[in-house]
């Protein structure tokens, strides 16, 4: 008897245990407060999927929008289609790949210049010449063009300026004049990304200052505030991203001067600085630039040909003397982006981007702050998917060849925290792509 009344006492505990039991629920899928079933995607080459120095069909297939898109599918986000090259044309305008290191450890890239969608040029009267790609028909929902600035977005002639734009327009360059912002808006949208904004501050900090110019503030203020009034007339939702500190790219962080110089030493050991062309203040007005000798604080760009670095440069007035190395012969100012030039750019983005909170406060729109992510980045590198991600150039893992555009794992990154903030703006539940499913810079 008391066998039995054992059993039945255990019996019943076990029942307790199994009622008492904790379930696992995963949250439903769902939109919120948003309707993904006709997403669109405004920006400039990171939102075409531009890598490695060109917009090609893989980076494309792999554009932060398409990636965000694929995942709105599943809370009920409809179709998304880019304007890809085609198989045949698939390296697009061509790129650089990534073919091997020399003895030292650099890295060796080479162009690819076959299967180009490249389909002429054209002679545009009072700009020059202008590339055409061939030509995309057919519907678009990823309205990213190479290039373009926020300046230019109600710039009618704008579409005879650039063949990444020209393409996407039924019309041949000369003819054109519909502006970017009609020309994604002719079609009604329920939702939208913008990343426009980059390129006002990355036209001029590429060229280390000697080219192209910052957009001015006010400018900057009343066009972005006057895109997203248009994006959001109809009540449209949306995300918009900051704007990137360019310190926190490999395009200015991989070449140093440190580095640089340590390299003159070990053939010149009583050599002590290196001599660049800067601007003597960080006031915008004030344009007069100088010798002197470089800091930790002056940025040489990717591209700068270190080999040009104690070569025998002739001065009239002085005679040989070894580039970089004096005062009568410094770096030229589009190899480095010096001091006082980095202090200009910071208060130009810090301001566009106070201008791009202010906006999207204002209508309610999700923010993805590019420019706090991608200092953390930097700063404390992360990792995902059990992957460890930096902004070191090639082995970081998320930066392109070309030091400034992401891979497609750096595009998977940027869709995760696109999707992050639009999660947390308006109750979805858009599940987050797997970074470790895209790849990083490929090697031979």
């Amino acid at each position: 008897m008391k066998s039995i009344k054992n059993y039945i006492y255990i019996s019943a505990g076990l029942l307790l245990l199994a009622s008492c039991k904790p379930t696992i629920e995963t949250p439903a899928s769902t939109q919120g407060g948003a309707d993904f079933s006709r997403y669109i995607s405004l920006g400039n080459s990171l939102t075409a999927g531009y890598a490695d120095g060109g917009l090609y069909l893989e980076g494309q297939l792999n554009s932060y929008p398409s990636i965000i898109a694929k995942q709105m599918a599943m809370v009920g986000g409809g179709t998304f289609t880019q304007p890809l090259f085609n198989a045949d044309q698939s390296n697009g305008s061509g790129y650089i790949q990534l073919t091997g290191f020399t003895a030292t450890g650099s890295p060796i890239t080479t162009p690819v210049t076959t299967n180009l969608a490249v389909r002429g040029t054209a002679a545009i009267p009072g700009f020059g010449t202008v590339v055409l790609y061939t030509k995309y028909t057919g519907d678009i929902n990823n309205y990213g063009v190479p290039g373009i600035k926020l300046q230019q977005v109600t710039y009618a002639p704008y579409g005879n300026l650039n063949g990444f734009f020209e393409r996407m327009l039924p019309g041949n360059a000369g003819t054109n004049s519909t502006t970017y912002l009609d020309f994604v808006t002719a079609k009604p949208f329920t939702f939208f990304t913008d990343w426009l904004g980059n390129n006002d501050a990355l036209g001029y900090a590429t060229s280390g200052g000697a080219a192209d110019a910052l957009t001015p503030k006010d400018q900057f203020a009343g066009l972005y505030n006057l895109s997203i009034g248009k994006l959001t007339a109809t009540g449209q939702k949306g995300a918009v991203a900051t704007i990137p500190d360019v310190t926190a790219v490999p395009y200015f962080t991989t070449v140093t001067i440190g580095a640089i110089l340590a390299g003159v030493q070990k053939n010149a050991p009583t050599v002590t600085a290196l001599y660049i062309n800067a601007r003597s203040t960080a006031d915008i007005a004030t344009t007069t630039y100088a010798a002197r000798a470089a800091t930790a604080a002056d940025l040489v760009v990717l591209t700068f040909p270190t080999s040009k670095i104690g070569q025998p440069v002739t001065v009239p007035g002085v005679g040989t003397v070894p580039y970089g190395l004096t005062p009568y012969a410094p770096i030229e100012n589009q190899y480095v982006l010096d001091a006082n030039e980095v202090t200009l750019t910071k208060d130009y983005v810090n301001d566009y981007n106070n201008t791009i909170k202010a906006a999207a406060t204002s209508k309610g729109l999700a923010v993805f702050d590019a420019f706090t992510f991608l200092n953390n980045l930097k700063a404390n590198g992360m990792v995902i998917d059990g992957v460890s991600l930096g902004s070191n150039y090639i082995s970081g893992g998320v930066f392109s060849l070309d030091g400034i555009h992401l891979t497609p794992r750096g595009y998977a990154i940027v869709a995760n925290e696109f999707i992050k903030a639009i999660n947390a703006q308006y109750g979805s539940n858009i599940p987050k792509a797997s970074v470790s499913a895209y790849n990083g810079v490929k090697f031979p």
